[in-house]
């Protein structure tokens, strides 16, 4: 056997278990997902085999009015999604930027014990956390008992299945991560350029738009599409957090193929959610490659 032969039969090796699991659990159930997005709906649940792109007319405004009548609210639950997810990346960005950047000129003692910090929450059950929050936001919670008791309301606010709720607790959740790849990219800054920058008499606004702030856009980047990602589709912090009266996407989705089952159309609102989550996947890899391509150029 050759070198060559060798290397191919090594890297098959390597690649072929990861290969085989993807193909499974991950490429065969979207196609059948694809493929039931286009099917007619059961009469009873499940699908029948016959070409059916009112799906998606039923979400866009092009549905056959014989056999589906466009429904305005289902758009608007997309945007309403798309929404709260933007808001979502936007407020942890917030928060993990000055937090990253005041742990990454820690020692590096502390630095690992923050670093730990920001991952104790995975150790803990996800609806064990939502459901104190449920316990902090309600009316006869926390929040408002300190409120009424101090005088500064005299009747509960509704705090708790609201749409601030269901980002509070986005926020909550993901801020692990938007921290991660911020806090990378903070960590590879140059700080000689930060410091030459201000020698040289730009100002420390100056210095973060024209210096901290480009070399720290990957992470920024990184970390809002790894943060938008699941926020668009989560259904669990909708469900605790905003119960019945704010719906979502991803609860959308699971009444579509638990409640009514209806299958396909179910199928259709999760592409929906694939081809946005595609867009940016794809928008970041070209924004990545030119952003490369222009630091060689440089060099």
């Amino acid at each position: 056997m050759t070198i060559a032969a060798r290397r191919r039969f090594q890297l098959g090796l390597l690649l072929g278990p990861v290969t085989l699991f993807l193909l499974i659990f991950f490429i065969i159930p979207l196609g059948i997902m694809v493929v039931t997005s286009f099917l007619t709906p059961g009469l009873y649940g499940g699908v029948e085999w016959s070409f059916y792109p009112d799906n998606f007319g039923r979400i866009l405004g092009f549905a056959n009015p014989e056999f589906e009548e466009y429904d305005p609210v289902y758009i608007g639950i997309f945007l309403r999604s798309l929404r709260i997810a933007a808001i979502t990346v936007v407020a942890t960005l917030i928060v993990c930027y000055p937090a990253a950047f005041y742990v990454s000129r820690l020692p590096d003692k502390w630095k690992n014990f923050c670093l730990f910090l920001i991952t104790l929450p995975f150790f803990s059950s996800l609806i064990v956390r939502l459901f104190v929050w449920v316990m902090i936001l309600r009316p006869t919670g926390l929040i408002n008992n300190a409120l009424m008791a101090t005088g500064v309301v005299s009747i509960p606010l509704e705090m708790i299945y609201t749409d601030g709720a269901i980002i509070l607790g986005m926020v909550y959740v993901f801020v692990p991560f938007m921290f991660m790849p911020v806090y990378a990219s903070i960590e590879k800054l140059d700080w000689r350029l930060i410091q030459a920058s201000l020698d040289l008499g730009a100002g420390p606004v100056r210095t973060f738009f024209r210096i901290i702030l480009p070399l720290t856009t990957p992470g920024i980047i990184g970390g809002s599409i790894i943060v938008f990602i699941p926020a668009l589709g989560n259904f669990v912090v909708p469900a605790v957090l905003g119960g019945a009266k704010v719906m979502m996407l991803g609860n959308l989705i699971e009444a579509q193929f638990l409640s009514a089952r209806n299958w396909p159309f179910g199928s259709a609102l999760a592409m929906m959610v694939m081809a946005v989550m595609l867009v940016l996947l794809v928008a970041y890899v070209i924004v990545s490659g030119r952003r490369n391509a222009t630091a060689a150029l440089t060099a």
